[in-house]
């Protein structure tokens, strides 16, 4: 009997242990996949669906605030608006791709890896790409919701949220930097 207390006891441990790492194993998989620029591999820990979905709606409510209510007064302001954020979801539509997200992620210009350009870099910098969640905060919000806030060159941070489904990890949304005042 005690032998399979002791089993139970290790299982349920090594499980605790596979799902606390979970997070740790999935940024590692992402960096993976954006050094070494292979979309099929980021693509399979981000879901796509929730993460656009997640960036329309904070664009939608950073150009909301840009027009005031006075710009979204009357029949006209509220067409305006209306258009300029199906523009804003079509382009973040096109942007958040496994390119785009890659470029994101290591810091290159979202436009030319989104685009499917190459990098132009030479051999020797091919190899020595940093990690990109080096200097990354990480930290849990939730059992199931892992963080890991990146600064941007100006300093802003960029959040990364990574939650849990079953045992499996994905990137599921993007906490874009505070607008400028």
């Amino acid at each position: 009997m005690r032998r399979w207390l002791a089993v139970v006891v290790l299982l349920l441990a090594a499980l605790l242990g596979w799902v606390a790492a979970g997070p740790y194993v999935t940024m590692h998989a992402i960096g993976k996949a954006v050094r070494e620029e292979n979309a099929a591999a980021l693509a399979r820990h981000v879901d796509f669906p929730r993460l656009r979905a997640s960036l329309r709606d904070q664009a939608g409510d950073r150009l909301s605030r840009s027009l005031g209510l006075d710009g979204q007064s009357g029949w006209i302001g509220a067409l305006g608006a209306g258009v300029a954020q199906q523009l804003a979801g079509g382009a973040i539509d096109l942007m958040v791709t496994p390119y785009g997200l890659g470029a994101l992620i290591e810091g290159r210009k979202v436009w030319n890896r989104a685009s499917g350009l190459p990098p132009a870099r030479t051999e020797e910098g091919a190899r020595a790409r940093p990690d990109p969640w080096r200097n990354a905060v990480r930290r849990y919000e939730s059992a199931s919701r892992f963080t890991a806030t990146v600064r941007t060159d100006d300093g802003q941070p960029l959040v990364f949220v990574l939650t849990r489904d079953g045992l499996r990890w994905r990137l599921s949304d993007i906490r874009l930097p505070p607008e400028a005042p």
